[in-house]
C-alpha cells in the first residue's frame, strides 16, 4: 500500500478568515455557556461520566474550529487544536474566568484519570498514523541526502539540548538527582521534527514531488524513526531508575531485537493478518479492528521488553502502511477516526496541561527564548551541515533548515510522555510546548520564502511531468488483482498476462479457480526458481516470476508476488461478486471456449463480467497449446482517444515492456454518420490522429519503450484493425471496450466483428 499523504492545508485569507474567526469565537462562547450550568450541576453531584463527555465535546469542537481557523490563514490545523487546549486551560480561561475553568475541568483525580486514559491512547493512534505515513520507498529514493540531513539534524540539536539541560537551574528540574535523564530528554525534544507538519506544508506549497520536497519529507521520516527509538531507550533508562551500562545495554538490545523481529517475521505476520481479516470477515470494518489490535499488541510488546509503547505503535504503523492490500478506503476509515476524534482531543489535553502564565516569570520567559534559540540554531546548523554532506546547494540547504525546524505535534507528544514519566517538570513541559508552538508557526512563512528561491532543474521537471501523467493513469494505480480462470489453455494464458502485470509492481493477486474444488483457501508464495505448484495459481505465479526476473534498473530487488488461491464454494458469478467486495482494481477472466461457433461470447461470461463492478480484462486466446504458452512477440492496440482505449494502451505498453516485444498503436476511427475518410484530404482527421497517437507514444517513452504507429481511416474500423493485425503479424490484440446493455455480453459492432474474425488472441478491457 502507498501510504496516504497528509491533508492539504489551503490558505484562504481576507474577509473569509475574519468572518471565520468571528464565527469561531461566537461558537466557543456559546458552547462554554451552554455547558457551564450542566457541568456545574454534574460536578457537584459527582457524575464524572457526564462531565467527561462534556469535556470531550468541548475539546473536539474548540479544537476543530480553531484548527479550521489556522488552516484558513495558512498554518497547520494541529496548532489550532493545541491552541484550543491552551485557551480552555489555566493559560487563558483559567486566568480570565477561573471558576468556569474549574467547573469544566475540575481538578479531581477521577476526572484527570479519564482524560489521561484518552490522551495515552491518542498518543498511540497518532504514532500509528505517523508510521502509516512513513514512505520507506521515498527514503530509499533520496537515501544519501535524507540520511545525512537526518543524522546531523538530530545529532547537533540533541547535543545542544543535552548541553542546555546540564546548565538548567535545579528549580526547574523534576528531580535534581536525575539531571542526566532530563538532559537526555530535553536533547531529544529539541532534535526531532514533526513529519505531519513538515509534510503538510511541503504538500500545500506544491513541493511534495520536487526533489527538495522529497528530501525534506524523507529526512523528517528518518528523524521521526530515530526519535522514537531514542525515546524508547530513554524510557527504559527511566524505568530502571538509574543510568548505568547494564540498563543502557538492556534498553538498546531490547529495542534492536524488537525492530529486527518486526521488520522480518513481524512484517509477514502483519500482512497475513490484514489480508485474512479482509478476505474472511463479512462484518463492518474488520481490517480497521485488525490494525488497532496489531497496534495494541506491538505496543504491549515494547512495554514488556522495557521500552515505551510509542515505539510499538509507530512500528505497527510502518508495517501496516506497507501492507500490499491496504486500500485507500480502509486507510480513510482509520484516518477519519483518528483525525476527527483523537487528534483534537489529545492536542487539546496537551494544551490544557500547559500553563503559559508561568512565563510571566522573567526567568522562565528568558529560558523559553533560550530554548527556542538553541532549538532553532541546532536544527538549522544540523540540517545545513547534512545538506552540504548530501551534495545539495546552499539555497537547498537553507530551505532544509527552514523546513526541519517545525517541531509541532511530535514535540508535544514527546513532552507529554516526559511529563507523565517524570523526566520533565511542569515548567519545563510548558517551555517545550511553547517552543513547539513558536517554531511551528514560524516555519510555514520561512519555508515558503526559502523554497521560492530554489530553481527547478531540467531533469527534475521531466520527472515531475512523468509522475503527474502516471498519477492519472490506470495501470500505475492498480493495488490488487483478481484472476478468475479455469484449467484450460486460455485460463493459463490469462493467468500469465495477469502475472506480467503483477510481477514488476508486486501487485497482490487473488486467484479464483473456476471449475476447481478445493477444501480450503491457501496462500501460495512461489519464487522464480520454485517448481510449479499443483494448483490453478501456477500460471500466474510463473508469469509473475518471469516478470520479476525481467525487472530492470530497480534500486531494491523485487520480492515474489503475493498470491492467494481461493476456494470456489458457490456459482461462478456469486463467487466473483463476493470476492469483488474485498477491494480489487482489475479482474482478469480466462475460461475455455470463450468464443461460440457463431463467433459470439459464450453465455457463461456475461454473469462473471457483470458480477465485478470495476474494469475487466477478458482474455480470448487463439491457437494456444497447453504445453507451451509463450509471451506475445507482437502486440496491437487500437486507439480512439477515449478513456477505455487509453487504458487499453496502458495495458498494452505494460505487457509489451514485460514481454520485451514490439507494440503497434493503430488509430482507426470512423465516427457515426460518416463514411470512410482519406487522411490526405482531411487536415482535421490528420491532426486528431497525430494527437492521439502522440499521447500513446509519449506514455510508452516514459516506460522506455519505442512503439510503432499506424493510421487507417479509409475503411471501417474493424476492417482496419484486422488488416493491421495481419500486416504486423501480431499475436495479441488489446482493445478498450464498453459493454452495451442487454443479457448477452456485447461490446459493440466493431469489437464483435474483430472478435469473430481476429487471427490472434484478444484481450477486451472494459472501462
Amino acid at each position: 500500500m502507498k501510504p496516504a499523504a497528509c491533508a492539504n492545508v489551503a490558505p484562504r485569507r481576507g474577509q473569509g478568515a475574519l468572518f471565520s474567526a468571528g464565527s469561531i469565537a461566537a461558537a466557543v462562547l456559546i458552547t462554554a455557556a451552554l455547558t457551564t450550568a450542566a457541568l456545574a450541576a454534574e460536578t457537584k453531584g459527582g457524575s464524572f461520566e457526564v462531565v467527561f463527555l462534556g469535556q470531550l465535546v468541548l475539546l473536539m469542537l474548540v479544537g476543530r474550529l480553531l484548527g479550521e481557523a489556522m488552516s484558513r490563514i495558512g498554518q497547520p490545523s494541529v496548532m489550532g487544536m493545541l491552541l484550543g487546549g491552551i485557551l480552555l486551560g489555566p493559560s487563558a480561561l483559567g486566568l480570565l474566568w477561573p471558576d468556569l475553568q474549574q467547573v469544566i475541568f475540575p481538578r479531581l483525580p477521577e476526572q484527570k484519570a479519564m482524560l489521561d486514559g484518552i490522551a495515552q491512547f491518542g498518543i498511540l493512534l497518532l504514532l500509528l498514523l505517523t508510521g502509516m505515513e512513513t514512505d520507506l520507498k521515498l527514503v530509499r529514493r533520496v537515501a544519501r541526502a535524507a540520511l545525512s540531513v537526518s543524522l546531523t539534524g538530530v545529532t547537533v540539536p540533541f547535543i545542544c539540548g543535552f548541553a542546555l539541560g546540564q546548565f538548567l537551574p535545579e528549580s526547574v528540574l523534576p528531580n535534581a538527582g536525575q539531571r542526566l535523564l532530563t538532559s537526555l530528554f530535553l536533547g531529544t525534544a529539541l532534535s526531532i521534527s514533526s513529519i505531519k507538519i513538515v509534510a503538510a506544508i511541503v504538500r500545500e506549497m506544491g513541493f511534495a514531488r520536487r526533489n527538495l520536497g522529497q528530501i525534506i519529507v524523507a529526512s523528517a521520516i528518518c528523524e521521526d524513526s530515530i526519535g522514537w527509538v531514542i525515546i524508547a531507550v530513554i524510557f527504559g533508562l527511566a524505568e530502571a531508575g538509574t543510568i548505568n551500562p547494564a540498563s543502557v545495554a538492556k534498553s538498546v538490545v531490547g529495542t534492536a531485537i524488537f525492530l529486527l523481529a518486526s521488520f522480518t517475521v513481524g512484517r509477514r505476520v502483519v500482512f497475513l493478518l490484514i489480508r485474512w481479516a479482509n478476505d474472511h470477515f463479512e462484518s463492518d470494518f474488520p481490517v480497521v479492528t485488525t490494525i488497532l489490535v496489531i497496534m495494541g499488541l506491538l505496543a504491549l510488546t515494547t512495554h514488556f521488553i522495557g521500552v515505551h509503547t510509542v515505539l510499538g505503535a509507530f512500528v505497527a504503523g510502518v508495517l501496516v502502511g506497507q501492507s500490499p492490500i491496504l486500500s485507500r478506503h480502509i486507510d480513510e476509515q482509520l484516518r477519519g477516526l483518528i483525525l476527527a476524534f483523537f487528534m483534537p482531543v489529545f492536542f487539546g489535553i496537551a494544551g490544557l496541561s500547559a500553563d503559559l502564565t508561568v512565563l510571566a516569570d522573567p526567568t522562565l520567559a528568558l529560558m523559553t527564548v533560550g530554548v527556542v534559540a538553541v532549538a532553532s540554531f541546532g536544527k538549522f546548523t544540523g540540517a545545513f551541515i547534512g545538506a552540504e554532506i548530501g551534495g545539495l546547494t546552499r539555497r537547498e540547504a537553507l530551505a532544509l533548515g527552514c523546513g526541519m525546524n517545525a517541531r509541532g505535534s511530535t514535540e508535544v507528544i514527546i513532552a507529554s510522555i516526559g511529563l507523565s514519566m517524570g523526566a520533565l517538570s511542569q515548567n519545563l513541559y510548558t517551555v517545550i510546548v511553547a517552543m513547539a508552538l513558536i517554531t511551528t508557526l514560524a516555519m510555514p512563512p520561512m519555508l515558503r520564502w526559502a523554497l521560492a528561491r530554489v530553481p527547478m532543474r531540467k531533469a527534475e521537471k521531466e520527472r515531475l511531468e512523468r509522475e503527474e501523467s502516471e498519477a492519472k493513469q490506470f495501470i500505475p494505480n492498480i493495488e490488487r488483482l483478481l484472476l478468475a480462470v479455469d484449467q484450460s489453455p486460455n485460463g493459463r494464458f490469462a493467468a500469465q498476462l495477469a502475472g506480467l502485470i503483477a510481477g514488476p509492481r508486486e501487485i497482490a493477486t487473488t486467484v479464483l479457480p473456476l471449475g476447481v474444488t478445493q477444501r480450503s483457501p491457501r496462500p501460495e508464495k512461489v519464487k522464480a526458481e520454485h517448481e510449479q505448484p499443483d494448483t490453478q495459481s501456477a500460471g500466474v505465479l510463473k508469469a509473475a516470476a518471469q516478470a520479476t526476473r525481467k525487472a530492470e534498473n530497480e534500486e531494491v530487488p523485487l520480492s515474489p508476488v503475493e498470491v492467494l488461491v481461493r476456494t470456489l464454494e458457490r456459482p461462478r458469478e456469486l463467487a466473483v461478486a463476493s470476492e469483488a467486495k474485498k477491494g480489487y482494481d482489475l479482474l482478469f477472466v480466462g475460461i475455455a471456449n470463450t468464443r461460440t461457433n457463431s463467433g459470439e461470447f459464450q453465455s457463461d461470461l456475461a454473469p462473471i463480467v457483470s458480477a465485478f463492478g470495476g474494469p475487466v480484462a477478458l482474455v480470448a486466446g487463439h491457437n494456444l497449446r497447453p504445453e507451451h504458452l509463450a509471451p506475445a512477440s507482437s502486440i496491437l492496440v487500437p486507439v480512439t482517444g477515449n478513456e477505455v482505449s487509453r487504458r487499453a494502451a496502458e495495458l498494452a505498453i505494460a505487457l509489451a515492456r514485460a514481454c520485451n516485444c514490439s507494440l503497434t498503436a493503430l488509430y482507426a476511427a470512423n465516427p457515426a454518420g460518416r463514411g470512410p475518410r482519406r487522411l490526405s484530404g482531411n487536415p482535421a482527421a490528420r491532426a486528431e490522429a497525430r494527437a492521439i497517437l502522440g499521447e500513446v507514444a509519449e506514455m510508452a517513452d516514459r516506460q522506455d519503450l519505442k512503439i510503432k504507429t499506424a493510421v487507417h481511416i479509409e475503411v471501417a474500423p474493424h476492417q482496419a484493425i484486422l488488416a493491421q493485425a495481419k500486416r504486423s503479424a501480431c499475436d495479441l490484440l488489446i482493445m478498450g471496450v464498453s459493454r452495451r446493455p442487454g443479457e448477452k455480453l456485447f461490446f459493440g459492432d466493431t469489437a464483435a466483428a474483430v472478435f469473430k474474425h481476429a487471427p490472434s488472441s484478444i484481450v477486451f478491457l472494459t472501462g
